[in-house]
This record gives structure tokens, sequence and C-alpha cells, in this order.
């Protein structure tokens, strides 16, 4: 839906009224600089809403920082946007380069807790995050009555005598409009069969995830992770405020996809600014991610809700081959993962958002 003031105006009526498109909205490449952020290349997207997001070239495509009209879609951990050159691989080093962000990408051959699978000693999450992208394009045009701004790049995870998987990845989002879309393609270069796990990491954050709010999901049953997350699991969709010494929660949930096979979550605060309303959404395709893990950290300073459509489980890939769930991409194959991420602007989007996830579950 586009804000009122863009969708009243034709493409030939702002051409005469701007000079240059970057006037109300579009994409700026530049590098930072910063301690341990220094050489990260990123691109800077403004849909001309207020609605703004950051690409970040060095690390996977990955969605950093986002918010909208000065109010943050995500959290954002001490680390900051890191270099990959400082990536720590083995066990849980990969936090140290977590910026949190609106989406961190886990994988793309394993993904989840560390572990040893098949004698192969595996760190958290995996390798994509922190692989910089080549072939890098940008585009700005109008597409008819559409601006269109995108980027893309290629991401290769690849050893001699092992895995080559390249992820091609575009970003796009129209002019007046306050969200934005990921378009993934997965593809196997190499000659031999390799594992593929691939998870999304929307980490929510302050003031979409504060005490009162709630995460709305066509759930029709959750499975706590462990034992810690047995503890008051019935209460998984609601959120308190942040706790000292809180230890994190993981809840798989079984969700109703609608007859495309789409989804759509979201952590929304429906008391914010005395009943204003705000928050953000997640839509994805349940037959190209069909597992969903909430992280729910309630922590001081770690205060965040993860939505995490995925196609493994969290616990690691040595249990997901025990289970006889983990992917494989043959020789030649491809798979695609499409996305869709915005901005819950007012408490009637958030009810009505409600009241569509309940007709779905049939409420």
């Amino acid at each position: 839906m586009k804000e009122e003031w863009l969708a009243g105006i034709s493409r030939e009526e702002l051409l005469t009224r701007v000079g240059d498109m970057d006037q109300v909205a579009g994409v700026r490449m530049v590098t930072l600089e910063e301690a341990s952020e220094q050489g990260v290349k990123a691109a800077l997207f403004s849909t001309g809403t207020g609605f703004n997001f950051t690409v970040l070239f060095s690390r996977g495509m990955d969605i950093s920082a986002a918010d909208y009209q000065g109010k943050s879609l995500c959290w954002r951990s001490p680390s900051g946007d890191v270099h990959p050159a400082f990536f720590e691989p083995e066990g849980l080093g990969w936090l140290r380069n977590f910026f949190g962000g609106l989406v961190t990408t886990c994988g793309i051959t394993y993904a989840g807790a560390p572990c040893v699978d098949q004698g192969k000693a595996l760190g958290l999450h995996g390798r994509y995050s922190n692989t910089p992208a080549g072939n890098i394009c940008v585009q700005q045009e109008w597409q008819g009555d559409e601006y269109v701004m995108s980027v893309q790049g290629q991401m290769r995870e690849a050893v001699l005598f092992g895995e080559n998987l390249r992820l091609t990845r575009r970003v796009w989002a129209r002019l007046g409009e306050s969200r934005f879309f990921i378009d993934d393609a997965v593809e196997n270069l190499g000659y031999q069969t390799t594992e593929h796990m691939i998870l999304y990491h929307v980490n929510g954050g302050y003031p979409a995830v504060d005490a009162g709010s709630v995460l709305i999901s066509p759930t029709r049953s959750t499975r706590p992770r462990d034992a810690e997350a047995e503890k008051n699991k019935e209460n998984y969709a609601n959120f308190d405020p942040p706790t000292k010494d809180y230890r994190e929660k993981c809840y798989y949930h079984e969700m109703a996809a609608d007859r495309d096979g789409m989804v759509v979550t979201a952590l929304a605060n429906k008391k914010f600014n005395g009943g204003e309303g705000f928050g953000c959404y997640l839509k994805y395709n349940q037959r190209e991610l069909p597992i969903f893990t909430e992280w729910k950290q309630m922590g001081q300073g770690y205060y965040t809700v993860g939505m995490e459509p995925a196609n493994c489980h969290v616990q690691g890939r040595d249990q997901e081959r025990e289970w006889g769930t983990l992917q494989f991409l043959e020789p030649g194959e491809r798979r695609e993962y499409h996305l869709e991420l915005g901005v819950l602007r007012s408490a009637q989007e958030i009810g009505e958002l409600e009241a569509r996830v309940q007709a779905l579950l049939g409420g």
C-alpha cells in the first residue's frame, strides 16, 4: 500500500517537480569507515515514505539497520556491522560478528547450533553472512508507473574438494511503499551432492518489541526446543519487559498457510505511542521454507524476538542428518526463496492482520 501523498501523484506529475529521483527516494552506495566496520560496503535504501533500510554487500547482502520514520524495526547487537575479515567460524565465534539487524541469513551448507557432523566441526549458523557479494548490480528505474529500486549480487560458498554453492540475491523495493522483497536462488555449481541448510534470522526489536507486544502468526501448534523453552511455554506469543539474566527460548511452529502456500507473521506493539500501534511483518512461502522457529530473548540489552523461516531446525546439522530431514542439492540443482518484509504503521493495520490470521485458522 502506497503512502497517501505518493499514491495521489502520477509519474509525469512527479517528474515535473523533481530534478532527480533522489529527491524523494533512491539507493545510495557507501563504505563504512569506523572501527571494525571499516571497509564494509553497503547500500542505503529510502522508499520515500520514511522507510529506510541498509543492505550490506560485504555481509551476504543481509539487511542490517531498518527504520520507519525514525522508529527501528529491528534489534541491533553491540558488534555493529563487522567486516567479515573478523569472522570466527569456530564454536560460537559467529556471535562476535552477529549484527542482529532485520535479516541475517544463516547457512548455506550448515546452520543452527555448533556440532560435529561426520567428523567435521561446524560452528554456529554457517559462513554465509560473512561472505562478500560479487557481480554487484544497482538499478533505479521506472517500470511503467512504478519506480523500482534494486540491488543484486552473488555469494559463493566453495572449498577445494568440497562444496561449490552460489547464492544470487536481489533486494528490491518500490517508491511509496514501506516494504521490500528478497529473492534468492541457490545453485550447486559443483559435481557432488551437497548439504543445504538455510534460515532467515529476522530480528525484531524495540519499539516493535516491548512489554505487551505480541507475535501474530497462524500457529496451529508449537513445540519447545528444549527444557528451558518448556517453562511458561503457553506465553510464547507474549513479550515481557527487559529481564535480568533471561535465558533464550526457541519454539518450532506448525503454521497454517493460505492457498498459495504463503505465511504471514508479525511482531506488533498495539500500545505504542498511546495506542497508535507499530510493528513489522514477514511474509514467506511455506513450500520453500517449511520450518519456522521463534527465538524469544527478553534479556537486558539482548531484547529481541526472531521470526525464522527455514528449511531446517536450529539444533545442528548432525541432528538434521540423524532425523533424516537434512536437505541436499544435487549437481546443477537450483532452489529459490522469496520473502517480503514491511511495516505495520498503525493499530488498524495490526488489527486487520490479526483478523486475516484468525480467518486462516478458522476462528
